[in-house]
């Protein structure tokens, strides 16, 4: 992912962004913040983020927050990924799909949308493993990243007490600059 050539094809520029464990994100580069003499960088995934659902009749669907990249649920959303000419990433930050999806029809949310503390979801795919019924989620709103700059022209993911320390002084900085 290195290849300024293959960079060259996206239209925002962007970096790859690794986090502690090493692994890997390629995101677009939304805005640079100076805080405290070091170089943040708020970032978008190039590929579409999407997130992982158990589906219970009765009740709400529950979010799966910590996976193994290699479960067999994730092999399950591939497969079924797959027929839709669409893969499915395991990056850093959040699982993500490759491939042209195809743009959300409006009038449709409603039944396939799940609205979990603020945010709102849309059903891209489902599948079952083991009579169990999971799905992945698109996230509808806009879905950012922190990352430090670093030297070699990736980017860090800020993560646990750093990003509660710096989050709220990148808001701040983003707000004046919106001014």
């Amino acid at each position: 992912m290195d290849n300024p050539k293959e960079q060259s094809k996206y239209e925002a520029p962007t970096i790859l962004l690794r986090d502690s464990s090493q692994n890997e994100l390629f995101c677009y580069l939304e805005q640079i913040v100076n805080i405290d003499n070091k170089e943040y960088a708020l970032l978008t995934p190039v590929d579409t983020p999407v997130t992982l659902f158990k589906i219970n009749e009765k009740d709400e669907p529950e979010l799966i927050e910590k996976i193994n990249k290699n479960e067999q649920i994730l092999k399950n959303a591939d497969a079924v990924l797959q027929e839709h000419d669409l893969k499915l990433i395991r990056s850093a930050v959040t699982l993500t799909v490759s491939g042209e999806l195809e743009e959300p029809i409006y009038d449709d949310l409603e039944e396939d949308e799940i609205n979990d503390e603020s945010e709102t979801y849309e059903l891209l795919v489902n599948f079952n493993l083991l009579d169990e019924e999971y799905g992945l989620y698109v996230p509808l709103d806009p879905f950012f990243i922190v990352g430090k700059l670093q030297i070699d022209g990736g980017a860090l993911l800020i993560e646990d007490d750093e990003f509660d320390r710096v989050q709220p002084l990148i808001e701040s900085e983003i707000e004046k600059t919106a001014k």
